[in-house]
């Protein structure tokens, strides 16, 4: 396997308030755990049997300055009294030796729970139309859920998910984040 494989990977979140709008990204990097890395944003793919770690653990193998690379959900707003919300699902496979998906989602007006659903439910069909599950996408995310979990080649979804209502005009960012180790 090659080295630029990540071997691990955790998920982690935060929140950013600031009168400018760098600086609340920087504090939800902060909040996050990952301010001191040099941020590179890829694509979607989990990795086949990368591991998955808690933040606690990730933050350990992570040192100031390196480069590190991410999938990424970021949202900022300043308008006063706006729901904000970032989400990254996952779509793991059963099969260890397959990839699996990261979905990136950032909205407004859309709570916690939705938004992580939406991310998932992205995640997860991404997953389905490579392993060739047939799903109906007019169909509500339990629904398709499901199908997936009938099919035995979905083991599992999951996701992380930040939000934030802006108070003032300060800049408030969210962000979500998939971290990967190598």
């Amino acid at each position: 396997m090659s080295i630029w494989v990540p071997k691990k990977v955790f998920f982690t979140r935060g929140v950013g308030v600031h009168k400018e709008e760098l600086r609340s990204y920087e504090l939800a990097l902060r909040d996050a755990g990952v301010e001191v890395c040099n941020l590179v944003l890829v694509s979607s793919i989990l990795p086949p049997r990368a591991q998955i770690i808690s933040r606690k653990e990730g933050q350990k193998h992570i040192k100031a300055g390196e480069i590190t690379f991410v999938v990424q959900a970021r949202l900022c707003s300043n308008e006063p009294h706006r729901l904000i919300a970032a989400s990254i699902g996952c779509g793991i496979p059963a099969d260890k030796n397959l990839y699996g998906y990261l979905s990136e989602h950032h909205a407004y007006g859309e709570t916690e729970k939705n938004a992580g659903d939406y991310a998932e439910d992205l995640a997860a069909a991404m997953l389905a139309s490579t392993l060739g599950i047939e799903f109906n996408e007019n169909q509500s995310w339990d629904e398709r859920r499901q199908v997936f979990k009938i099919s035995n080649k979905i083991v599992r979804t999951r996701n992380i998910t930040q939000t934030a209502i802006v108070k003032g005009r300060s800049y408030h960012t969210v962000v979500a984040l998939a971290v990967f180790i190598m």
